[in-house]
């Protein structure tokens, strides 16, 4: 894609604004649209590269549609620049909100085609990236292949003890998903602060619309004024009080995440699978020139416990959070026992194979290497686990848990930290530049990708 032959949406309800854009955008080559009616079905019709939001605060229509954009893996590569009335506050609301840049009225049209420029560079970039790492979307269907895979060498081997399993190492730890993660949460939250600020009358609001109501008033009805002035009153209060309790939760969430996500790990778990008869482990059958494992003719990579390649490692990762000062951490029973309750594990299992851990590691923040750690205690029934490592002399501070029933009140906000994607989801925070020199330099090793985004993260 061109930066200058983009497809432009304008989403502008001032008319002499809205003809400005077509013009300046127009002129510049680009091919643009106004018609924004059907909101989302709209943006899917048309396919914009980029999207220009007038952001009126007052109004919910731009809000959620910036919100619908960002938070579909469809359209959340769709560049949005949001024109503000206001200075430094108004356009720092915007970006919060999601947007992927924001600018002041009046228009500044030469402004507005170097921002419209950059993003749409950005945007192929992203698409360029997005492109060559399109197989990193077909991980999601390796242990289906896998169990195929088990089921053809055991037909091949008469000797009954062979099985076969596959899971490749994660190769391409960056994919789409860091720009369907960066923004989204946010988006998610700002979208709903506007809606609780806005769906109630602003102080300024509730003043004008009561000069309003006195100018129409007639003599015969000024008894009604008292009551009247309370009634504002009372919203008036309504509205402070909700506000400063969303301004009171906003800075708690972010006291809390500062204060605890140095606590908090990222935890990689390396299975290798064991035949229960033979006790012989899971072999590559054979490799290519290239390093990559051989395959049959529908492309399933051929492994075998006679096999001549590398062990089959099957890499897990979870989240878990210093519980102690003696290294305790606490984790979930699928982390520390991956085929806890797994269904596409299960049937593979049932036909001889046996997992074992081979490596378990946690990763800490602000920590460089990582951190050997084994399984202590788990629960058969909950999903809970303890996992416990060396990390004396890191000045890792624990997280305090809660002691009693009533530390906990239903229907109180909850702050959640963790690693749900594993590495994808530090890698997240990169830039394009940056994810590619990842990309290179791991070459596909989960430990190496982790140094690499902690050195730039």
């Amino acid at each position: 894609m061109n930066d200058q032959t983009g497809k432009l949406l304008v989403v502008e309800s001032d008319d002499a604004l809205r003809a400005t854009l077509i013009t300046v955008l127009g002129h510049a080559g680009y091919k643009v649209s106004t018609d924004y009616r059907g909101g989302m079905k709209a943006v899917l019709a048309f396919e914009p590269d980029l999207v220009i939001l007038g952001g009126d605060p007052q109004q919910l229509d731009c809000c959620d549609l910036l919100s619908e954009i960002k938070g579909s893996r469809h359209t959340q590569n769709i560049r949005v620049v949001m024109l503000v009335h206001g200075s430094a506050a108004e356009r720092t609301r915007g970006l919060d909100l999601g947007a992927d840049d924001a600018l002041s009225l009046p228009l500044d049209p030469a402004e507005l085609l170097a921002s419209v420029r950059s993003q749409l560079r950005s945007k192929q970039i992203a698409d360029e990236l997005g492109e060559r790492l399109r197989f990193a979307e077909d991980s999601q269907n390796t242990n289906q292949q896998v169990v195929t895979a088990v089921h053809e060498e055991r037909r091949t081997f008469l000797v009954g003890a062979t099985a076969i399993v596959l899971v490749r190492i994660i190769v391409g730890l960056v994919s789409l998903s860091f720009y369907r993660r960066s923004h989204a949460e946010n988006v998610r939250v700002f979208a709903a602060i506007t809606r609780l600020q806005t769906g109630a009358l602003s102080q300024q609001g509730l003043l004008e619309r009561s000069h309003q109501n006195l100018g129409n008033q007639t003599p015969g009805t000024t008894s009604d004024q008292p009551e009247d002035n309370a009634a504002l009153k009372n919203q008036v209060a309504a509205v402070e009080g909700r506000l400063q309790k969303i301004e009171t939760e906003g800075k708690v969430a972010h006291e809390i995440i500062d204060a605890d996500e140095p606590s908090v790990c990222l935890i990689h778990v390396v299975l290798v699978f064991r035949d229960h008869d033979s006790g012989l482990k899971l072999h590559y059958a054979a490799v290519t020139s290239t390093g990559e494992p051989a395959t049959d003719k529908s492309n399933n990579p051929l492994v075998s416990l006679t096999g001549i390649g590398p062990e089959v490692h099957l890499d897990v990762f979870g989240t878990g959070f210093l519980a102690s000062d003696d290294g305790q951490i606490l984790t979930n029973h699928h982390v520390a026992e991956p085929w806890w309750q797994n269904d596409e594990l299960k049937e593979m299992l049932d036909q001889g194979l046996e997992p074992e851990i081979a490596e378990m590691t946690a990763y800490f923040p602000g920590v460089t290497h990582g951190i050997s750690i084994t399984t202590k205690k788990i629960s058969p029934d909950a999903d809970v686990a303890i996992v416990k490592g060396n990390v004396s002399g890191l000045g890792i501070r624990h997280i305090i848990l809660a002691d009693g029933r009533n530390s906990a009140v239903g229907g109180s906000p909850v702050v959640l930290l963790g690693y749900p994607t594993g590495v994808d989801a530090i890698l997240a925070r990169t830039g394009a530049a940056t994810l590619q020199a990842i990309a290179a330099s791991s070459k596909g090793d989960p430990k190496q990708a982790w140094k690499s985004s902690h050195a730039v993260i």
